[in-house]
């Protein structure tokens, strides 16, 4: 017997009488399609990715009264970057390190607890956890070992595993949370700094057999390969050319076609890769059946910045000129934020890109198709020592926006004024190891002198094109996804000073706040359970954030540290 198995049987054992919730719900596709608000069943929240609840219980009249209902210590260090996923009174939080805590939601009491061993020698740079998926009575979530496992929602025993990657070999690893689409579990891997080539699994959800394989960078032959180097010293790029899927996508369900983001090149050094290089920087839009390309839109060719492309837009409908037109918006990495048009079949075209933070690199912006013309001067190449703003981290990084259907606002959680110098090289791939064409412990992160802030939120009318309103932090990055209400209500963590906070959605101004013990990376969720509202984030600080904050108290004189720790805690209005 598996020793995971061991540990979850035992867990399950002990928490049985103490707290169980209520028989649990099958997750259906229906139900998918159409969450119900009382739950928060998928990772933003719905499928178009809105990270937006319709419950409006707690309104911005009364926010302030919000208090904390329970809170619980999760054991575990690193960054904590996975939401609540809520399902009647059971809730599951995935964590770094490769566990998995149920919880009732209700009252805070543990149900069962899951944990997949760590391999001695894995070469992850994260070990975090994006979140779970639900399907049915199973919970799905992958590992850093590059497994997909299939979990029993009650008990959290585990029903079976399927390999993704192989972290030995691949150099891959899983910190993204998975998505299920008319039963089959969607999944890609991390890894473009150790020369992965990216792609996306489908596996059946319901036996965890291989559905199918869809990878981002075309192989010869393939459309898009002639976007690669065909002859001469570069020609093999394409095999460890980047391009990894490593953040869930989104699904139009209407339509029947998913979308999903694609990562940086690798290495990131695009002038050992010439071409545009499709599909990096991308997003894709694809047929769930059989994992097939139908579409495509590249925020910016031959990559060689580390602005990966990982996250994919949300799904919108613009007014426009009365008419509703289905379209995608998306605030990239490279610090633009970005109009498409979609049609039913899923193919995707250009209407417009405005900057939301300064980037240093694109002169110019072709209008009709959105392709950018470069400062070769802010161009990372071999044997060139290059700085560029925003740096590797992007205006936006991982994080999610969020989408307020009622105020028409898209949120973002940015970050400006900060620079990347750094030196290009030729780095031999070795699995396991560093291999981006750049020295790791060389990555010169600079801010622009004079800055007034870094980190902050934006809040654009999707329809006019505009930004509304702009919340600063002076002394903080913001590293935490955005959470939207019906009640008008935002709730965001992602600062160094380990508030969660929130603000009037429509005027940006604040009214709530509560420190928790650790910095807020992850999105947090909502719920109500007995016809009351309840707010959950985890609480976790690690990874990139906490390395960051390490520069700043060099060149900023910041706190050196935020301390460590992960929580979960839920919050209601009092009396």
């Amino acid at each position: 017997m598996k020793l995971q198995t061991i540990v979850v049987a035992l867990a399950a054992t002990l928490a049985s009488g103490a707290g169980i919730a209520a028989d649990y719900k099958p997750v259906t596709d229906a139900r998918l399609a159409n969450p119900e608000p009382e739950n928060w069943l998928l990772t933003k929240g719905n499928y178009a990715g809105w990270s937006y609840t319709a419950l409006n219980q707690i309104t911005t009249a009364n926010v302030a009264k919000l208090r904390p209902v329970w809170s619980a210590a999760t054991g575990v260090n690193s960054g904590h970057e996975a939401p609540a996923i809520v399902n009647g009174e059971y809730m599951f939080v995935a964590t770094p390190h490769n566990h998995v805590f149920a919880y009732n939601a209700k009252t805070g009491k543990p149900l069962w607890h899951f944990q997949r061993e760590v391999p001695e020698g894995i070469g992850a740079l994260h070990r975090t956890n994006r979140g779970v998926a639900l399907w049915n009575d199973k919970v799905y979530v992958g590992s850093v070992d590059c497994m997909l496992s299939a979990l029993d929602a009650k008990t959290g025993k585990l029903l079976w595993d399927a390999q993704v990657c192989d972290w030995e070999t691949e150099s891959a690893y899983i910190t993204s949370a998975p998505l299920v689409v008319k039963g089959k579990v969607l999944i890609g891997p991390s890894g473009g700094e150790f020369g992965v080539r990216g792609f996306l699994k489908a596996f059946d959800a319901e036996t965890g057999k291989l559905a199918w394989t869809r990878y981002s960078v075309p192989a010869p032959g393939e459309p898009g390969s002639e976007t690669w180097p065909q002859e001469g010293e570069w020609k093999d790029a394409w095999k460890n050319g980047g391009g990894t899927m490593w953040m869930p996508g989104n699904y139009d369900v209407k339509n029947d076609v998913i979308y999903w983001g694609v990562g940086n090149g690798a290495p990131w050094l695009g002038d050992q890769r010439p071409g545009d290089n499709l599909y990096l920087a991308s997003v894709l839009s694809l047929n769930p059946a059989n994992g097939n390309i139908v579409g495509h839109f590249q925020y910016h060719w031959n990559d060689s910045w580390d602005w990966a492309g990982m996250n994919a837009p949300t799904l919108v409908d613009f007014d426009r000129g009365g008419k509703k037109v289905s379209g995608l918006i998306s605030a990239q990495r490279n610090g633009r934020l970005y109009w498409l048009d979609r049609d039913a079949k899923g193919k995707i075209s250009y209407k417009k890109s405005e900057p939301y933070v300064t980037n240093t690199v694109f002169t110019s912006i072709d209008p009709k198709t959105g392709r950018p013309t470069y400062n070769e001067d802010a161009k990372p190449a071999t044997g060139k020592t290059r700085t560029y703003c925003p740096s590797l981290w992007g205006g936006k990084d991982w994080p999610y926006e969020a989408y307020n259907p009622q105020t028409g606002m898209l949120y973002i959680p940015y970050n400006d004024n900060h620079c990347l110098t750094l030196t290009g090289m030729i780095q031999e791939r070795i699995p396991g190891q560093w291999s981006a064409g750049v020295d790791i412990n060389r990555l010169d992160l600079s801010v622009k002198e004079g800055f007034d802030h870094i980190g902050g939120i934006q809040a654009w009318d999707i329809n006019t094109g505009k930004e509304v309103w702009r919340e600063k932090y002076p002394h903080s990055w913001n590293w935490g996804s955005i959470l939207t209400t019906a009640g008008g209500v935002l709730f965001a963590g992602g600062t160094n000073d380990k508030m969660f906070r929130a603000y009037d959605a429509k005027t940006g101004k604040l009214l709530w706040e509560f420190p928790t013990p650790s910095g807020i990376i992850s999105p947090p969720s909502s719920f109500s359970i007995d016809g009351k509202q309840y707010i959950a984030v985890v609480s976790g600080y690690g990874v990139d954030a906490q390395w960051i904050q390490g520069k700043m108290h060099t060149l900023a004189g910041w706190d050196e540290k935020v301390p460590e720790g992960g929580s979960v805690w839920v919050f209601a209005l009092g009396d």
